[in-house]
């Protein structure tokens, strides 16, 4: 039986600048647990406002948001902080990472504002992480050392260190020529298939999407098909 991970109610949101603009409109939609899901959709269509109110970093809507079965609408921030620490990863189009600290530094940071382990076992679930991702002997190096597709790689071991029960893209293929997308793809698909992880990715690359296991087509601020 599918465990729902995400699920949304009539979800709608508008700015207000000065007049007011409807932006999502009426989503509901659910992701179970171990699903592959991309977003698709035109520039402006909501997509990535939609994937910013289910990470909890929005919370400037109406509607309701259910993270495994818990209604996280209406939390504190800090509350929402610590679900955001807990359960959720994050990969971007733009890596993020701080120059000033080295690879496994960097995967690490997660795990150290959690709190949750030692400090010894968070290097080693950082280690453990750089190993799947095949860029192990990577560790030591700062991250102007590392090609885009590394960094890449090491953006999504940091959005591992937790074992977050879903990992949120924001375009994150969107900086890389096809090889390195290819190579990204391949890690997203192994860490369902291998390791049952939930992948919710906001993408412009339709190739991309068709390999998913699941397509969210959005067009102005409604799903069209989920």
């Amino acid at each position: 039986m599918s465990e729902k991970l995400i699920e949304t109610k009539m979800i709608n949101k508008s700015f207000h600048d000065p007049i007011t603009i409807p932006i999502l409109k009426d989503i509901s939609f659910s992701i179970d647990k171990g699903e592959f899901v991309s977003i698709i959709g035109k520039s402006g269509c909501g997509k990535s406002t939609l994937l910013y109110i289910l990470s909890t970093m929005d919370t400037d809507y109406e509607g309701e948001l259910y993270i495994n079965n818990q209604l996280i609408t209406g939390l504190k921030e800090r509350e929402l902080a610590r679900i955001r620490n807990e359960k959720i990863g994050f990969v971007f189009q733009f890596h993020y990472l701080l120059n000033e600290f080295n690879v496994l530094k960097n995967v690490m940071l997660p795990g150290i504002k959690l709190g949750k382990y030692s400090l010894k076992e968070i290097k080693d679930r950082a280690t453990e992480k750089l190993i799947i991702l095949g860029i192990e002997d990577q560790a030591l190096k700062m991250p102007n050392q590392l090609s885009g597709g590394q960094k890449q790689r090491v953006a999504i071991a940091r959005a591992l260190i937790n074992d977050p029960q879903i990992i949120m893209g924001d375009e994150p293929t969107g900086n890389l020529d096809i090889k390195n997308t290819e190579i990204v793809f391949d890690i997203f698909q192994e860490l369902t298939t291998k390791f049952n992880q939930t992948l919710l990715i906001v993408t412009h690359d339709i190739e991309f999407a068709n390999r998913t296991n699941r397509i969210i087509e959005m067009e102005d601020g409604r799903i069209l098909t989920k």
